[in-house]
C-alpha cells in the first residue's frame, strides 16, 4: 500500500496527515514549529521529520511505503528557502515525490476549487485569494517587526504599550494592565521590553478574555483588529476583481473562535465589505489538504516528482 504525507508547518507547531491512495486518513502526527524564518532550516526539517515519524509509528506502516509528500510551510515563500527544505526532505524520503509550498497555499487548496480566499488571523495576519482563472493575490504577512496589523502579535503589542503608557501617566494600573503583567510574569512595567516580540502573541488570550468580560479598552483593541483584517480582505478582493461575484472566504488562525465579540465583529465587517462572500471555516485541515496535493503527485505517469511553489 502506497501512502502520502501532508504537512502544515507554522511557527509553533507542525501537523502531519498520513493518507493512503483511497484518500483515507491512516494516522496523524504532530511536532514543534517548522517556520524556517523563525527556527532555521535545520530545525524546520527536523520538526517535519518528527511529525512524520509520529504518524508512521502510529500507523505501523513501513517508511518505504511513503510515495509522496507535500509540505505547506509558513516562511517558505522564497524559492531558496523552499529548495533548502526540499533538499533536506529528499534525504529523509529518498525516491518520494516532493512538493514544498506555503501554509497559505495548502489552506487555499483546502477551501476547494473556484474563487476563494483565506484569511489567516493568528500570530501574524495575511489574506490570500484566487479568482476563477486561478490567478492569486495576497495582502499582509509582513512580519511582526514591520506590520501584521490586526494579528495576535499586533493586538498584544498595542495592549501592552497602552497599559504601560497609562501607568506612566497616572501611576495606576488598568484592570487589563494588571492581567497583562500577570501573563508576562512581571512585577511592574519596568521589566517590560518593547523589543521582545515573541511575548506579544501570548497576550492575545488575555485581551480576548477581557473583551468577552466587557472590558472597554480590550473591546476597542479587537474592534480595531477586525477593521485591519477586513482591509486585507478588501485588498485581495479588489486585486482579483471579486467584488461583484460570489466567493468562499475561510477564516483560520489562533484568533478565530477564541473570542465571541471578535468573531462577531470580524464577520460583520467582512459582510459589509464583501456582501457576496460566503464566510466560514476551512472544510478540511490544511494538513489534510496537503496530503491530497501529495496524492496528485503520484496520480498519473506525467506527475511531477519534485516541485516547490
Amino acid at each position: 500500500m502506497r501512502c502520502v504525507l501532508g504537512f502544515d508547518g507554522g511557527g509553533t507547531k507542525t501537523e502531519c496527515v498520513l493518507m493512503d491512495e483511497e484518500k483515507s486518513v491512516v494516522a496523524l502526527g504532530r511536532s514543534g514549529g517548522s517556520n524556517p524564518v523563525r527556527v532555521g532550516i535545520e530545525q524546520a526539517v527536523d520538526s517535519i521529520k518528527q511529525a512524520a515519524e509520529s504518524a508512521v509509528l502510529e500507523s505501523r506502516i513501513d517508511r518505504s511505503s511513503i510515495a509522496a509528500l507535500c509540505a505547506g510551510i509558513a516562511g517558505a515563500g522564497k524559492a531558496e528557502i523552499a529548495e533548502s527544505i526540499r533538499a533536506g526532505l529528499a534525504k529523509l524520503f529518498p525516491g518520494a515525490a516532493l512538493k514544498i509550498c506555503t501554509d497559505l497555499d495548502i489552506a487555499l487548496a483546502a477551501v476547494g476549487d473556484g474563487p476563494a480566499m483565506v484569511l489567516n488571523a493568528g500570530t501574524g495576519s495575511i489574506a490570500m485569494g484566487r479568482d476563477a482563472k486561478g490567478r492569486q493575490s495576497r495582502a499582509g504577512g509582513l512580519g511582526v517587526h514591520t506590520g501584521d496589523e490586526g494579528s495576535a502579535a499586533d493586538v498584544g503589542k498595542k495592549a501592552a504599550l497602552a497599559a504601560k503608557l497609562h501607568y506612566q501617566q497616572t501611576g495606576e494600573e488598568t484592570p487589563l494592565g494588571k492581567q497583562l503583567l500577570r501573563q508576562l510574569g512581571h512585577a511592574s512595567w519596568k521589566e517590560f521590553r518593547e523589543d521582545n516580540f515573541d511575548v506579544f502573541p501570548r497576550l492575545f488570550p488575555v485581551v480576548a478574555n477581557a473583551t468577552d468580560a466587557g472590558d472597554a479598552a480590550a473591546r476597542k483593541l479587537l474592534s480595531d483588529a477586525a477593521d485591519q483584517l477586513t482591509l486585507l480582505v478588501k485588498q485581495v478582493m479588489n486585486d482579483l476583481s471579486l467584488c461583484d461575484q460570489p466567493f468562499r472566504l475561510a477564516k483560520m488562525g489562533g484568533m478565530i473562535g477564541r473570542c465571541a465579540f471578535f468573531d462577531r465583529e470580524l464577520d460583520l465587517r467582512i459582510h459589509a465589505a464583501a456582501p457576496n462572500a460566503v464566510i466560514g471555516l476551512l472544510p478540511v485541515s490544511p494538513a489534510h489538504a496537503a496530503a491530497l496535493l501529495a496524492l496528485q503527485l503520484i496520480s498519473g505517469p506525467g506527475s511531477p516528482r519534485n516541485s516547490h511553489a
